[in-house]
């Protein structure tokens, strides 16, 4: 069997804002809009004005904007976490989170650094020499730092 290519996704009410979040949190790059594209989509009916936005000065589609790591475009491979647009907030616990390797000693530097930037702290677990902190993002999806 070969290998599986696959993206994460996460809920969002503001997934332009939280993939710039992330974006940051990762390392990784925004995957920039293809505003030519968005707009041959809506001249031959595919799309409407109202599917877009704007954010930072560029025409997006209003539902979602993706992160990817910076290598991939040269690589070819396909890193990437995509933030979708839904109308309700969160309101339970992730099933499914992600985990940010910072090395042990960068942990407390990292989550105080997170949490400047809009993260919150929650709480810390340890399974024998392994500690971690786990956090919630600006719009409360758990993830834990390592």
């Amino acid at each position: 069997m070969s290998p599986h290519a696959f993206q994460v996704v996460v809920d969002s009410n503001t997934p332009h804002a939280l993939a710039d979040w992330w974006a940051e949190t990762l390392g990784w790059i925004v995957e920039p809009s293809d505003e030519d594209f968005i707009r041959s989509m809506i001249a031959q009916g595919y799309a409407t004005d109202e599917e877009t936005t704007r954010h930072n000065g560029v025409l997006v589609w209003r539902i979602g904007a993706a992160v990817q790591h910076p290598d991939d475009p040269r690589t070819g491979t396909r890193r990437r976490v995509l933030f979708q647009w839904v109308p309700e907030v969160k309101t339970v616990k992730n099933r499914v989170h992600l985990d940010v390797w910072v090395g042990r000693e960068n942990v407390t530097a990292a989550v105080e650094a997170l949490v400047a930037r809009g993260a919150t702290r929650l709480h810390e677990g340890k399974q024998g020499p392994h500690f971690w902190i786990t956090l919630t993002d600006p719009e409360g999806n758990e993830f834990c730092v390592s």
